[in-house]
């Protein structure tokens, strides 16, 4: 963390036995247990000003995912005005009932901790034990009673699971989704359980370089069947821009990266003059709101004039020359019934040749891969299908709740689960073959009566495939044959099918040939006759 390099804190509020951990200059240290009684001796003491709107509230760090960690520094009137600008469509009172279950690290947690605060309502600090536990999570719901909850969809994909099951009474009047993309056709079986009215269920894009939230989308029912995640319209204090790469306004219906301006736009990144002046840049369609943040995230505008979010710009990833958004892919992944919820990743594990692997955890019995990859295959085209599938009794959080992709484990050398039982190769042909596959697919298993694609094999695979067997089985054959036999089973037996009809087949002779045999068979007879001739 870079708290001495970047933060540079003239004060520090810590526990006594962290004192020590802290690399800092010296300065201030404020030991919340050593000096609890000097702090209440002195707090009838203290002046402290009453904070102005341009003035800092806080310095939050994003995740550094993408590399160094970077400091936003948010004023008090950005967070206020959040709250404000928003009011007219939740309506929170001294009523409401919030969970603080994100890290205070996490800038949702911004709007969970005031939004509960500034209204007189309730707080509930969820520990962190049970925050990493949707039973007892949801059994904190319960108990206290909750009114708005704040969830990433990841996070809430796997309180439903538990909801499912438990199927009891919850208080909650809200449910805003924030932090990462939500997937709508997930929520469908929440739908068809409580409606779309009790609780309302809202969608809120946002990030933190924009104080929290800068979109609001009420959801109904019926938009579970999108096919997009759909993040409304803009609060009523910021104006949205979607351009293209020469900063162009885009019309409705094409994709452009999103640009927002307006009272939520924070000042910047702290101690990092370069880098604020390349993502907060002057506002050439309405200068009289401040700088625009530039996003990195791609949308599109509706005819309703709601946005369509549809990734990260540089979550597009490209494969064997074919550009592909892996949020399409998991996006066709959620609409299977029984998968709760998939990842993809474009992975590099070698020596296993780059490929797309997706991650799925199922409602009840999992599929097997090549029932799953068959699926796939009516929605998709053949280099969009994952070459592999883990299947995961859920997928790894980061304390955010957001999904946590570094976390998300290599694919492992055991076979995929398939629908037809494994068959160990006896001959020799199908135990070469067999050794060949195994290399190209990284597989410690393959049976002679799985299929190539069944196990992850690709079109490139099936070239390379192709090579190896005719150079180490010293025959020759057409690629097409591969489609034609995919088992090892069936392409032995076509190979051993195609030896013996050679061997049956007289080649035509060659008449010249025939010519010397003759003119030998002759001279031969001749020979003969000479050595049997008495003297």
């Amino acid at each position: 963390f870079p708290i001495k390099s970047n933060a540079k804190p003239r004060a520090v509020i810590t526990l006594a036995a962290d004192v020590d951990r802290l690399d800092l200059e010296p300065g201030v240290r404020v030991c919340l247990d050593r000096d609890a009684e000097v702090i209440a001796q002195q707090s009838g003491q203290l002046n402290i000003p009453v904070p102005q709107p341009e003035q800092l509230a806080y310095v939050i760090y994003t995740s550094g995912s993408t590399g160094q960690p970077k400091g936003v520094m948010v004023r008090h009137g950005e967070v206020v005005r959040l709250f404000t600008a928003t009011q007219q469509w939740f309506q929170f009172s001294h009523q409401d009932i919030w969970p603080l279950f994100h890290s205070f690290a996490f800038d949702f947690a911004v709007w969970e901790l005031w939004g509960a605060l500034l209204h007189g309502g309730q707080l509930v600090i969820v520990p962190y034990g049970v925050s990493r536990s949707p039973q007892a999570f949801y059994d904190c719901l319960q108990k206290t009673g909750v009114t708005v909850l704040n969830q990433t969809a990841t996070a809430f994909r796997q309180l439903m699971a538990i909801d499912e099951a438990v199927q009891a009474p919850l208080a909650l009047k809200w449910v805003i989704f924030g932090g990462e993309a939500l997937d709508l056709p997930s929520l469908k079986p929440w739908f068809e359980r409580h409606g779309d009215r009790t609780p309302q269920l809202v969608n809120m894009y946002g990030i933190t370089e924009t104080t929290v939230h800068v979109t609001y989308r009420p959801l109904r029912q019926s938009d579970a069947s999108a096919s997009t995640s759909m993040i409304g319209g803009p609060i009523p204090d910021l104006a949205l821009y979607v351009l293209d790469q020469h900063r162009q306004l885009v019309p409705i219906g094409i994709p452009g990266e999103l640009y927002v301006a307006g009272a939520g736009v924070t000042r910047g990144y702290l101690n990092r003059p370069e880098l604020t002046a390349e993502r907060f840049i002057d506002n050439p369609f309405d200068p009289h709101l401040g700088p625009m943040y530039k996003t990195g995230d791609q949308v599109r505008w509706r005819s309703d004039g709601d946005l369509d979010y549809m990734g990260r710009l540089d979550h597009q990833v490209k494969l064997r020359g074919f550009r592909i958004e892996l949020g399409e892919v998991e996006a066709v992944l959620n609409q299977h019934p029984n998968l709760r919820e998939a990842a993809v990743l474009l992975r590099h594990d070698p020596p296993a040749q780059p490929r797309l692997v997706a991650y799925t955890v199922y409602r009840t019995d999992p599929l097997s891969d090549g029932e799953l990859r068959q699926w796939l295959k009516t929605k998709l085209p053949d280099y969009m299908v994952p070459a592999a599938i883990v299947t995961l009794p859920a997928l790894p959080l980061t304390p955010n709740g957001k999904l946590d992709r570094r976390r998300l484990p290599a694919p492992s050398g055991d076979r995929p689960t398939l629908s037809v039982a494994y068959t160990r190769p006896e001959s020799e042909p199908e135990q070469t073959i067999v050794r060949i596959w195994q290399e190209l697919l990284q597989l410690d298993t393959v049976g002679i009566h799985d299929s190539f694609f069944d196990l992850g094999g690709d079109s490139l695979g099936l070239m390379q495939l192709h090579h190896r067997l005719q150079a180490e089985l010293s025959t020759s054959f057409e690629l097409m044959d591969l489609f034609r036999y995919p088992t090892v089973h069936d392409f032995a037996e076509f190979l051993s099918a195609k030896a013996r009809s050679m061997a049956t087949l007289t080649p035509p002779a060659d008449p010249q040939a025939q010519r010397q045999q003759g003119k030998a068979r002759l001279q031969q007879q001749r020979q003969r006759r000479q050595s049997s001739t008495p003297r």
